[in-house]
């Protein structure tokens, strides 16, 4: 099926026609009616076969990924959500719990080209975005690339640059573009970032700053395996399972970069009803009058709502968003982005507990 699915889609998608002329509503999907703005979207809604097939590739992804990762089943999910809505994610966890494999796995299986920075406190900005150098030879300025000319980008232990260097991210993240000395260069597309930190060490690291923090889509936090889990690695790494070399060799790839592409546009076009679009604004309004947070979620938790939840109902080969869907989002969307009260710090309590309790609270559609 992933030798099929490689190279077929492209070819095929500019000779067929995705939308037909008559106006689509979810309620009534062959009713027509006047031209106008709100007909005009709704034409476009993703077709069931196209959500079928995105979710057919996932699980091609997944049984995939099972061949070198055991467990971690949910943070592939959320990675794999960031990716086909456009996203980036931070991963919060012990070392040695496989996050940069996944990364480079996932890379291979979407045929992305991937890169690699380990932080430290005395990487620059320009180790990272890329410096003009100037060549003796033409008398003239070239910019070298730096590691951010890329698909997906891996920055390990993000909190260990400067403040500076954190900074140098938020464009590139945000606008999926660099500049240097004056002049902008566009990015890769896709273009998305992967960042880890240890929430366990402190010394010579840098709490990111808030700013930073909001422009990832999800925070996930990666835990060990479980008794099963970890007797299963064992296994695995004994029976030469586990191997990276061999996994590269006998997995072919799964998509394209035009696939990427496309999905992510078939994605944005799943439906969103109005009923739930409220129920996203319920949650993200409760953070801001909760009495345990002191800065609520910004309008950008209410975006990843909006393209995160769109990609999860595809993902599961539905044409339309479910508050389920919401609330599955919710702790990796808000996490990140509370900062409670001194008050509720110094009672333990907790994000979790917080957002929690905003969804038990929160009446669902």
């Amino acid at each position: 099926m992933a030798e099929k699915k490689t190279g077929t889609i492209g070819s095929d998608r500019e000779n067929q026609e995705r939308i037909p002329d008559e106006g689509i509503s979810p309620g009534n999907p062959g009713s027509s009616g006047q031209e106008n703005t709100e007909d005009n979207y709704t034409r476009h809604i993703i077709s069931k076969e196209e959500s079928e097939e995105i979710a057919r590739v996932h699980e091609v992804i997944r049984e995939a990924l099972g061949m070198l990762i055991i467990g971690n089943e949910q943070l592939i999910e959320h990675i794999l959500t960031a990716l086909l809505s456009g996203g980036h994610i931070l991963i919060e966890g012990s070392p040695g719990t496989a996050k940069t494999l996944i990364a480079k796995a996932i890379a291979h299986l979407t045929s992305c080209d991937f890169s690699r920075v380990q932080a430290a406190v005395d990487i620059q900005p320009a180790d990272i975005i890329g410096v003009n150098i100037f060549n003796q030879n033409t008398r003239q300025f070239e910019f070298k690339k730096g590691p951010v000319f890329t698909n997906i980008l891996m920055i390990d232990e993000i909190n260990r640059l400067s403040p500076k260097t954190q900074g140098a991210f938020i464009e590139a993240m945000s606008e999926r573009q660099i500049t240097v000395d004056g002049v902008t260069t566009a990015l890769a597309s896709p273009f998305f970032v992967i960042a880890t930190q240890n929430p366990y060490e402190f010394e010579g690291t840098f709490p990111l700053i808030e700013v930073q923090r909001d422009r990832f889509m999800f925070c996930h936090k990666s835990h060990y395996m479980d008794a099963e889990n970890e007797l299963q690695i064992i296994t695995s790494a004994d029976e030469g399972q586990l191997d990276w070399s061999r996994f590269q060799k006998l997995q072919k790839k799964v998509m394209s970069i035009s696939d990427i592409l496309y999905y992510q546009d078939r994605i944005n076009h799943v439906y969103l009803g109005d009923p739930v679009k409220r129920y996203i604004r319920d949650i993200i309004l409760a953070t801001r009058s909760h009495s345990d947070i002191r800065l609520g979620a910004s309008s950008r938790a209410s975006l990843a709502f909006v393209r995160g939840s769109k990609a999860i109902a595809a993902l599961n080969g539905r044409t339309f968003v479910i508050p389920d869907d919401i609330k599955g989002l919710a702790p990796v969307i808000l996490n990140h982005r509370l900062i409670l009260t001194r008050e509720a710090t110094i009672a333990n309590i907790t994000s979790m507990q917080v957002i929690r309790e905003i969804l038990d609270t929160t009446g669902v559609p």
